[in-house]
Formats: structure tokens, C-alpha cells, sequence
């Protein structure tokens, strides 16, 4: 997967450091819009996945609207290049001060989740002068069958309007004075793989629309959320079937006339994109299993100690025969593992190891604990130029 040139650049670096491929990015990208633009769907993208500036500022340049679920993560979104009418504030906790701020900056819309927010954001409204786009995010009840961690839909789930919240809404719209509530929001969970879960959510967005619209209540967009997964175990297949996961909804979603379609995907965009590059500290041979001690840890990849999550790891350095490994890293948490039974090339001190799939909630989540610096950064088209130096050949146009 990483050509020879590029391991000998990755030599020189010190690890752990995270790696772009921003020509995957680029491709992605544009398999994204093409596809959405088939059913004149708009997308924005989930800023919480990844919110590293140069990314950012890539992603924003295809035209793609935020989805922000903090002050801090609008402010970035605007630095980046992202417009204030194609950024959206989500978030089940939105301090005064981020509404405020929202309002301020005259973005397109606020994500409201209980009767209480609804009101603050009047307030703040009101004494701002103005009448803000309001999008009631609604709990379907829907199992998204991904891990508990990630599930958002249920019932049980701290995320969403109830349907009893609703009916009060309703009754009591017109106190909303300085706001115009025109939009649903829906988001079931993240990592869903099985497109089937989709099926069910659209048909409670037609149930909901149906009902709204014999309410006298006008929608003028339906927010679908994000959700959809990426192949963890075949990174190699890179870019998600976009198209098939559009066409689900252009069959069967209700949508009546002027109202427009909003997705936020985050990991299905930048996840197989990023990898982290990890050296060999120590093999540890404890009787009956052996364990590679890492230079990375959760502190730079939480998903494994996090959600039990599995990343394909490949050994950069060996083509030796396979032998079985538990990696870990070097933080002083029990739970501080990539993986265990791991098959790998004979591996050996200071070997460079790829951990991919990264390119979602790793960077972003990374953290300092036990006072760890946090990892450096390297783009592909960084370092393009300087092996071309080199007259290499390269058999495609991105690097791997």
C-alpha cells in the first residue's frame, strides 16, 4: 500500500505522527457530490470527525456546507472557508454562549433537541433582534444496529425531541416569536453498515412529515443526519458505495415541493484517508503470547479502548513470516490495545507500523494523557514533490 519512497520519507520522521492522503481525500470528495448531485441532495459535513484546518479547508473548497456540534467548531468552520448560510449548530448542550455566537454569525440554521432550548434560543433571539431558522431534531426510536456507543436514535438515548415533546411544540408555537421552525432533523447513530436501518428512518420522516403537514406546519428541509459506515477490515476498498446509499433514499423518502434534502456525513468523507504511523518501542515475550509495545496509544486512536473498535495494522518494515501479536501502547491503561491475535510479518524493535482507517476520530479525539505530546501531521501532497525529485514513476495518481 505505501511504496518504498514513501517508507523511506516516513523513516525520517518522528513518530507517531498521522498521515493524509489528500488525493483519496480529493477522489472522495468528488464521489460524494457526483452522487449527491444526481438526487439534488446538499451535503455538510460532520466537522467533529475531523477538524484538522487543511482539511477543512479542502473539504469546504467542493462547496460543502458544516454540521457543527460546538462554538468552537463553527468559529473553525468559518476560518476554513465554510459560509455562514451552509453551516448548521447541532448538540443536545449548547452553552448561552455558543447560541449567542451562532446567532451572531448568522448561520443557517440551529438544531433544537427539548422544549427548553427552544426557549432559550428565543430569548436569545429576541434580545439579538432576530428571528432564527430553527430545525427540530426529532428521536425516531430506531435501532441503527452499531455499537452502543454510537447509537443515537433510541429512545433511550439522550438525543432528540420525543413525540410527546412535539405535540407540546406544536401547541405552543406561537410563543416561539423569533423563530422560524421550518426544518426536522434526524440522526440514528454512526458506523451503520447495514443500509437497511436507512429504510426504517425514512419511513418515520414521511410518517413526521405527514403529520406536520396536516398541522398547517410548513418544512422547508428535511436534515437526514449522517451515519454511514466505512470498511474497517478492506480499507482497500477506500470510497463508500455513495450512490447506492443516495438511491435508497431517492426511492422511497416523501418529499413535497421546495423542500430540500440535507445529509452530514463525517467518517464516510475523510475516514480512509488518515493513518497513524507508529514505531516499535519493545516485543514482549510472555510465555504463550507475544506483545508489540507501540509508541502510539489511545491517546492518539481512542476507537479500540473506546467502542472495542478494530483498525487494519500493517507492519511497514518486515515482510518476514507471519507470527501472532497482541499491540498495545505505551499509556499506563489496562485498556490501552489495538488489537490483539493480530497476524503480522515478524515485527522487531523499531519497525514502522500503519494503523489506517484513521482518518475519522483519531485525530480529533486525540488527548494528553499522561502529559503525551501530541502527534504531528503529514499530507500526501506534501511530500509528493519531494519524491518526484527522485524521478520516480508513479503508477497512478495518489501515492498508495
Amino acid at each position: 500500500m505505501f511504496n518504498q519512497l514513501v517508507l523511506k520519507y516516513f523513516e525520517k520522521l518522528e513518530t507517531p505522527f498521522y498521515f493524509y492522503d489528500t488525493g483519496l481525500l480529493h477522489k472522495t470528495l468528488f464521489a460524494i457530490k457526483e452522487a449527491a448531485n444526481l438526487y439534488h441532495y446538499t451535503i455538510h459535513y460532520a466537522v467533529k470527525a475531523n477538524a484538522n484546518e487543511r482539511i477543512l479547508r479542502i473539504i469546504s473548497s467542493y462547496g460543502l456546507g458544516a454540521d457543527c456540534v460546538s462554538g468552537n467548531e463553527i468559529e473553525r468552520a468559518l476560518n476554513c472557508g465554510f459560509t455562514p448560510n451552509k453551516i448548521v449548530f447541532a448538540g443536545v448542550g449548547k452553552t448561552d454562549q455558543e447560541i449567542k455566537y451562532s446567532i451572531d454569525e448568522n448561520i443557517s440554521c440551529i438544531n433544537c433537541e427539548s422544549i427548553e432550548e427552544l426557549q432559550v434560543i428565543n430569548s436569545i433571539a429576541q434580545a439579538s433582534k432576530k428571528k432564527v431558522r430553527v430545525a427540530l431534531r426529532i428521536n425516531p426510536n430506531i435501532d441503527a444496529n452499531t455499537h452502543h456507543h454510537v447509537t443515537t436514535g433510541l429512545s433511550s438515548n439522550k438525543f432528540g425531541i420525543s413525540q410527546y415533546e412535539l405535540m407540546l411544540i406544536i401547541k405552543n408555537i406561537n410563543t416561539f416569536k423569533n423563530l422560524q421552525i421550518n426544518g426536522l432533523h434526524f440522526h440514528i447513530g454512526s458506523q451503520i453498515t447495514d443500509l437497511n436501518v436507512f429504510k426504517e428512518l425514512i419511513k418515520v420522516v414521511n410518517t413526521f412529515q405527514n403529520f406536520l403537514r396536516e398541522q398547517n406546519i410548513e418544512i422547508s428541509y428535511i436534515n437526514l443526519g449522517g451515519g454511514l459506515g466505512i470498511d474497517y477490515e478492506n480499507p482497500e476498498s477506500q470510497i463508500p458505495d455513495f450512490q447506492t446509499y443516495f438511491s435508497g433514499f431517492n426511492k422511497s423518502l416523501q418529499i413535497f415541493n421546495g423542500q430540500t434534502v440535507l445529509f452530514e456525513p463525517g467518517r464516510s468523507i475523510v475516514g480512509q484517508c488518515g493513518s497513524l504511523i507508529s514505531r516499535v518501542l519493545f516485543v514482549k515475550n510472555n510465555g504463550d503470547r507475544k506483545t508489540i509495545i507501540l509508541d502510539s496509544g489511545f491517546t492518539e486512536l481512542l476507537r479500540p479502548a473506546l467502542y472495542q473498535a478494530n483498525h487494519k495494522i500493517i507492519n511497514l518494515s518486515s515482510n518476514k513470516s507471519l507470527e501472532e501479536y497482541d499491540i498495545a501502547g505505551p499509556i499506563c491503561e489496562t485498556s490501552d490495545y489495538f488489537g490483539r491475535s493480530i497476524l503480522l510479518p515478524s515485527t522487531q524493535r523499531g519497525d514502522l507500523i500503519a494503523i489506517l482507517s484513521v482518518g475519522a476520530y483519531g485525530e480529533v479525539m486525540a488527548s494528553q494523557y499522561n502529559l503525551r505530546t501530541i502527534a504531528s501531521k503529514y499530507f500526501s501532497e506534501d511530500i509528493k514533490p519531494k519524491l518526484e525529485k527522485s524521478k520516480t514513476i508513479f503508477h497512478n495518481h495518489y501515492l498508495f
